[in-house]
């Protein structure tokens, strides 16, 4: 029978060319399935039991291990074995019956309407100094029109990271075995590829198709060709990684002078939180942001209530719902 390490390497490989699974997730599953590998090297994999996976479920909160990741490990023990099970006799699923421990419900964070304007916009609310109305260097001009629609497109899209450095100029050949998507400037849409290789269209604003055409046009005047080359580029000419948008996003929160680390995942937090609350329809909310089920989407309603009660608190006689100390007797 082969070995849990070949077997594992197997499975991942079904991930990323049968499933087509991003190369982040992949590695995610890797670590995983290593501690599986780790944890029982010197037993065939069809004889663990229940009662081993438990095992090492409480060795893993004895060691710290947060309840969202033993979550996310035991769901990726759980895919292995199923797809095992496919493979070669199995009289049970290991994974199957074992529940993780319950997680505290933790809301995504998102910046205000005025804040994310701000941080889009890369305007600080400081005047600014003299010396930055001189017209800036073409390698400076380079990384403002390029931040300026990542920052515009990710907030008035709700992408994800992947999605939106997944995204080329054009449609091309790899549309078709969906692992990138596109931008259609003359109907304002993007097409975009998300998890287990999904995709959908998405409308794009008017500010953001402006950044969008503002970054292009600069890319041509530097003689660069945009037929099916990605949307966005580093200095090299090759396709934005995800880690470097994240640095950016640090580093022009830092710059603004924002009370608040920023990363990506809060603009689409945020596009998600602002158009619930202007529609108050959580199933276009859904659509937008390409979540497979409802109950995903529907983290953003507590939000909603939380700015709701933050007015009630702050605007209603006789609003205050919790005791102050000085109201003890």
């Amino acid at each position: 029978m082969a070995k849990a390490s070949e077997l594992i390497k197997t499975f991942l490989e079904s991930l990323a060319r049968g499933r087509r699974y991003s190369a982040l997730t992949v590695q995610g599953y890797r670590r995983d399935l290593d501690r599986l590998s780790n944890a029982f090297s010197d037993r065939q994999l069809s004889e663990i039991k229940p009662a081993e996976v438990r095992t090492e479920v409480a060795r893993w909160r004895a060691e710290g291990l947060s309840a969202k990741s033993i979550a996310r490990r035991l769901s990726a023990w759980r895919t292995f074995f199923d797809w095992l099970a496919q493979q070669q006799p199995m009289p049970m699923n290991p994974a199957k019956s074992v529940r993780p421990p319950r997680a505290a419900k933790r809301l995504p964070k998102a910046l205000s309407v005025d804040w994310a304007v701000q941080f889009v916009e890369g305007k600080s609310s400081a005047p600014p100094a003299a010396a930055a109305q001189a017209e800036p260097p073409v390698s400076d001009r380079f990384m403002q029109l390029r931040d300026r629609a990542i920052t515009e497109l990710m907030y008035s899209s709700g992408l994800r990271l992947s999605e939106l450095v997944g995204l080329n100029c054009q449609p091309d050949a790899s549309v078709a075995a969906g692992r990138h998507g596109w931008i259609e400037l003359d109907s304002a849409e993007a097409f975009v590829v998300g998890k287990g290789g999904r995709s959908r269209r998405i409308p794009i604003g008017g500010p953001a198709l402006q950044a969008l055409r503002d970054w292009l046009v600069f890319r041509q005047s530097q003689g660069e060709a945009l037929d099916h080359a990605p949307l966005f580029i580093n200095r090299s000419g090759s396709r934005l990684s995800g880690r470097t948008v994240q640095r950016r996003f640090g580093q022009r929160a830092r710059d603004l002078g924002m009370p608040t680390a920023v990363h990506p995942h809060m603009l689409r937090h945020s596009f998600a939180s602002h158009v619930l609350q202007s529609s108050g329809d959580l199933r276009a909310v859904q659509e937008l942001l390409g979540h497979a089920q409802i109950a995903t989407t529907q983290v953003y309603t507590h939000l909603d209530f939380q700015r709701l009660a933050q007015v009630y608190d702050a605007a209603h006689p006789r609003a205050r719902r919790k005791p102050t100390a000085s109201s003890k007797t």
